[in-house]
């Protein structure tokens, strides 16, 4: 698990359980008090389970690039970045989803470009370009791979735990989103594109793409 996890775990756990205790002596009002402490226990044990961090089996292929997150495919798109021919890959998490991000590719982090913006829906095409987001360019020495971690109406904070010069390996940790994000993958044109859309996929594990030119 993450251990950010705790600190927003344990506070409404613990104040859940007090509020049960209590209303064990309580008369009037008794069972509102009952519904209020097993909404913040149960609140606190999905916080939990929300920031679990789960090994993954990083795919050895040469050239994959695996999946930078849990949750669907939403978008497969063309679209230039710099001037430069490519495709993007959309993937929607749900508060259900792993939110941990791990890089797609092994390289060397080139820069982490923070942008502020909005909070739309993640599943909004637009989301990619309005919503704050933190965008990771990784330098693998034959090309980069560029990817986003983007907030939405629920997430209110992309967090990236590594920082430009750093060397990162294929499916490594990187960051995460908290509750409820998205994240988009940019790939040079002549990628092989293995995934669909609606298709399930788990990060670090999920093969999106072969680029021959990737670590």
């Amino acid at each position: 698990m993450v251990k950010d996890g705790w600190k927003f775990a344990v506070p409404p756990f613990l104040i859940g359980l007090g509020i049960l205790f209590l209303a064990s002596f309580w008369g009037a009002g008794r069972i509102a008090l009952i519904v209020l402490g097993t909404i913040l226990v149960v609140l606190g044990l999905f916080v939990l389970y929300f920031f679990r961090d789960p090994d993954r089996e990083i795919p050895s292929d040469p050239g994959a690039v695996v999946s930078p997150a849990d949750g669907h495919v939403v978008e497969i798109v063309d679209e230039a970045n710099d001037g430069r021919a490519g495709q993007r890959i959309s993937i929607f998490l749900s508060v259900f989803d792993v939110h941990v991000n791990r890089t797609p590719v092994a390289g060397r982090i080139a820069k982490v470009d923070y942008q502020p913006g909005k909070f739309y829906a993640a599943y909004r095409k637009d989301a990619s370009q309005k919503n704050e987001r933190n965008v990771i360019t990784v330098d693998t020495g034959h090309g980069e791979i560029v990817f986003k971690q983007i907030a939405g109406a629920i997430a209110r904070r992309v967090i990236c735990w590594r920082k430009p010069g750093q060397t990162v390996a294929r499916g490594e940790r990187i960051g995460m989103i908290r509750f409820g994000s998205r994240v988009d993958v940019w790939l040079p044109a002549g990628s092989e594109i293995l995934v669909r859309r609606g298709e399930k996929v788990a990060g670090g594990s999920s093969i999106l793409a072969k680029w021959n030119s990737a670590a």
